[in-house]
C-alpha cells in the first residue's frame, strides 16, 4: 500500500497533491511558459482498500494492464468557491492524469480553487513525479474559464499540456519518467500536506467532459492503441467517492452521461 504526496507552495502554505488514498474498511507540446519550480517532500506510503471510496479523490479512472496508457484527454470548467472563504485554508484539485490509481508515480495536469487567507485562488499546475511539482504562472485561472487538458506518453517521454479555451493561453512541458502507465483518470481532489489530508475548499459543483464544455474527444483515453470515451472501457471504468476516514462523503462524482464522455462531481463536505 502505497501513496506518493507532492507539493506546491503558495505563500507561506505547503500544499501537497497526492497519490489515491483509498478509504480503509470502506466498501507536440504548447511553446514552453513561465513556471515556478516548487520543492516539497515525497511521502511514500499509500493506503489501498477498495475501488468505490477515497479519502482524497472522488471521479473516474480507468485501469489497464502496464505500459498500456498512452494519452488521456479531459475538459472542466473552473468552479468558483462558494459563499464566504472560512478563516482557515482549505483546497481543491481538479485535474487529467496517467498513473497514481495503483502505482508509485503521476504525470499530471490541472488547476485549483482554494481558500488561502480568506480569499479564494485559483491557479494551474502540473506534475511529473519524482520532479518537483510546478505553478504555471504564466496561465491566469478565473472561475469559469474552461480548461481542456492533455497528458501523452510516447517515445519514452510524458509531455502535459493545458489550455485556458476562455483566455486562449496555453502551456506544455515534457519529461522522462519512470512509469507504469496502468491507469488514466479525470479527478476532483482534497490535497495534503506533510500533516495529513486538507480540508476540501467548497467548490459547489465541477462538471468534466465534451456535454458541458463542449470540447470533442474529452474525456478519453488511449489504452493499448484503442481510443475511447471513459465510458467505452466497460469494467475497467473505476468511479471513485472521496469520503472521510469515518465514512463521511466529501465529494460525490455523478454517473457518466449517456455518450460516457461527462460526468460531475458534487461537494459535500469538507472533511478532511
Amino acid at each position: 500500500m502505497r501513496l506518493r504526496m507532492f507539493s506546491v507552495a503558495l505563500g507561506a502554505c505547503v500544499v501537497i497533491f497526492t497519490f489515491l488514498f483509498v478509504a480503509p474498511a470502506l466498501v507536440a507540446p504548447a511553446a514552453p511558459a513561465a513556471s515556478e519550480a516548487i520543492a516539497g517532500p515525497a511521502i511514500a506510503p499509500r493506503l489501498w482498500a477498495g475501488s468505490a471510496s477515497s479519502l482524497n479523490w472522488a471521479g473516474y479512472a480507468v485501469t489497464a494492464a502496464a505500459g498500456s496508457v498512452s494519452d488521456v484527454r479531459g475538459s472542466w470548467t473552473v468552479p468558483a468557491i462558494q459563499g464566504t472563504c472560512p478563516s482557515t485554508n482549505q483546497y481543491s484539485s481538479f485535474w487529467v492524469g496517467i498513473d497514481g490509481y495503483s502505482s508509485s508515480t503521476v504525470e499530471q495536469t490541472g488547476t485549483d480553487s482554494d481558500c488561502r487567507n480568506g480569499a479564494p485562488a485559483y491557479y494551474a499546475w502540473y506534475e511529473f513525479y519524482p520532479k518537483p511539482s510546478r505553478v504555471v504562472s504564466s496561465l491566469a485561472i478565473h472561475p469559469g474559464d474552461v480548461m481542456s487538458a492533455e497528458v501523452s506518453y510516447a517515445g519514452g517521454r510524458f509531455t502535459v499540456r493545458i489550455l485556458d479555451t476562455t483566455t486562449g493561453a496555453s502551456f506544455g512541458a515534457s519529461a522522462k519518467v519512470r512509469a507504469q502507465r496502468s491507469s488514466a483518470e479525470w479527478i476532483a481532489e482534497a490535497p495534503s500536506s506533510s500533516g495529513g489530508i486538507l480540508p476540501l475548499a467548497d467548490f459547489g459543483t465541477v462538471s468534466f467532459g465534451t456535454d458541458t464544455t463542449g470540447i470533442a474527444l474529452t474525456c478519453d483515453a488511449t489504452i493499448g492503441g484503442v481510443a475511447g470515451a471513459i465510458g467505452s472501457f466497460g469494467s475497467a471504468v473505476q468511479s471513485i467517492s472521496m469520503v472521510t476516514s469515518g465514512g463521511a462523503t466529501k465529494a460525490q462524482p455523478s454517473a457518466l452521461s449517456s455518450d460516457g464522455t461527462s460526468f460531475s462531481v458534487a461537494w459535500v463536505s469538507s472533511g478532511p
